[in-house]
């Protein structure tokens, strides 16, 4: 089980463009035509072998567009997982009663997306792939879009919760993973990546707060943030209404 994709959402789309290309330096994206069924268009960039989303409404009524309301702007979306044993995941979602937001098998592809309601937090998707190494949402051909001399790949995300106790209990539940607390933060371990659940400080309420990248010079990462005023009060770097915590790669 892998952290394999982090969707923020955004307003402006080709602003939150600009920003992640300058600041993470990555290559070309890929627009997914699937997520016009829910009223969105989208950008999807490799990250190494991860991959970073940005949507966007392009209508009234959205999901995503009520989500930028109640948060108060750009912010995080959703959690994107890949594993290999599909049909055990799914098992252990309902297990724990969670309830199916919409779900797809296709050709080498699926994914099931969870509830927010009933996990917390954020839209967790579920996905398989075959081979392991595709990924449908970069693209038939997102391995020419990689480039990896700034930014490595995606290693985290960090959730906020009013209860981060409850919700990270929930998570492991449904993840079927163990969770370990560190002061007032609970981590799930994935493979090569992890989960964080920390409590509400920016008074956005709940959801996905922020990310973590794995970088080859986080003070030049930093750098090209701030020259774009793209530093928080604490001199960290946010991308789309998110925190982007830097790792050394």
């Amino acid at each position: 089980m892998r952290l394999r994709q982090i969707a923020l959402v955004g307003r402006d789309l080709e602003a939150a463009r600009a920003d992640i290309v300058a600041v993470l330096g990555l290559g070309g994206d890929y627009a997914d035509p699937g997520v016009g069924k829910y009223g969105l268009h989208n950008a999807v960039w490799p990250v190494g072998d991860t991959f970073l989303e940005v949507v966007a409404p392009t209508q009234e009524g959205t999901t995503a567009g009520r989500l930028l309301d109640k948060r108060g702007g750009d912010g995080g979306y959703m959690v994107i997982l890949q594993v290999r044993d599909l049909e055990g995941a799914r098992a252990r979602v309902a297990a724990a009663g969670v309830r199916v937001a919409d779900q797809f098998d296709g050709d080498g592809v699926a994914f099931t997306h969870l509830h927010p309601k009933d996990v917390g937090g954020a839209i967790l998707s579920i996905d398989a792939m075959e081979p392991w190494e595709r990924w449908h949402w970069g693209g038939p051909d997102w391995r020419d879009n990689v480039r990896t001399d700034v930014s490595t790949g995606i290693v985290g995300a960090e959730l906020q919760a009013a209860d981060p106790d409850a919700m990270s209990a929930r998570w492991s539940e449904v993840l079927g993973r163990e969770r370990r607390r560190d002061g007032g933060t609970w981590t799930i371990g994935l493979d090569g990546s992890e989960l964080r659940f920390v409590a509400v400080a920016d008074g956005r309420g709940e959801g996905v707060g922020g990310f973590d990248v794995a970088v080859r010079d986080p003070v030049a990462v930093r750098a090209a943030a701030e020259a774009r005023g793209l530093l928080n009060g604490e001199g960290g770097v946010v991308l789309c209404g998110a925190r982007v915590k830097l790792v050394q790669a």
